[in-house]
């Protein structure tokens, strides 16, 4: 297996496949490379390289004790591209990962990168303020925490047909429905307690009007894990000039639901 290691000596797990312009996967909260399994044969054989990594905390990446802040976990996106010496890369990012590629623009600027896509990004700002009616009051977050610190394997059973809204008729075997519940469960609890933290308290409004890069957004409308009022919608409005898809009837989980049209649409862009 391949790894790097992060400005504060952390090993993150990566594989690196193919030839070409480099395309970069964040992954989502609790999942890890093996999300994109269906993303990366199709791009690679379109002539694309794609790199995949696991966020610290979770996979086959270390389990640090510190590190699941914003400016950290950028930094260790940043790691990746340098200890690979990558240029002209197109970043795809999928729920929490929306943040790291946002705050990586902001951080380490887009010297090195061409395009970004946002792909049910858990973004711009979760947390209800005063200024920030539209989002999710605190004590939602809260019972939801509290919940997952319960019984955290009874938190992701419960919760995998929504993430792939079944019940609209997305079609779902129930082999790969257990599967990406084991991927939740194989992780740090504690670096994913600090990740959603992190993820609910992290404001990047102000980061998202300041892209300047050609950007994809795209999210389902039935999403239940991020609610497209409150995140792909108001994101739309923020990033300037982009591109913006709603797939109808799609849940958090549209990689695997929606895999064909999110690889359609995903190479047109970084194609067009």
């Amino acid at each position: 297996m391949s790894f790097f290691t992060t400005n504060d000596g952390t090993r993150l797990f990566y594989e690196d496949w193919g030839q070409g312009a480099p395309v970069v996967f964040a992954s989502s909260w609790a999942l890890n490379a093996d999300m994109w399994e269906y993303q990366v044969p199709a791009l690679v054989e379109q002539g694309l390289r794609c790199i995949v990594y696991d966020r610290r905390g979770h996979g086959r990446s270390d389990r640090t004790g510190h590190g699941y802040d914003i400016d950290t976990l950028a930094d260790d996106l940043a790691a990746l591209i340098t200890h690979l010496d990558l240029s002209n890369v197109t970043l795809i990012a999928h729920s929490m990962g929306g943040g790291e590629v946002v705050h990586y623009l902001a951080r380490h600027g887009s010297d090195h990168i061409t395009r970004i896509a946002l792909i049910s990004a858990i973004l711009p700002f979760l947390c209800q303020t005063e200024d920030n009616p539209e989002g999710v009051p605190e004590a939602v977050f809260k019972s939801i925490s509290g919940q997952f610190r319960e019984d955290r394997v009874q938190y992701f059973t419960q919760r995998a047909q929504a993430f792939f809204a079944t019940h609209l008729g997305n079609k779902v075997s129930p082999e790969l429905v257990q599967w990406t519940t084991e991927q939740c469960l194989y992780n740090s609890p504690m670096a994913l307690l600090q990740c959603w933290r992190t993820n609910f308290y992290t404001d990047f409004r102000a980061e998202m009007q300041e892209i300047t890069l050609p950007t994809l957004i795209i999210h389902g409308t039935a999403d239940a894990s991020a609610l497209i009022d409150v995140t792909g919608r108001r994101s739309a409005k923020l990033v300037p000039g982009n591109i913006y898809k709603e797939y109808q009837n799609a849940g958090h989980g549209l990689f695997i639901t929606h895999k064909h049209q999110l690889n359609n649409d995903l190479l047109a862009f970084i194609q067009g």
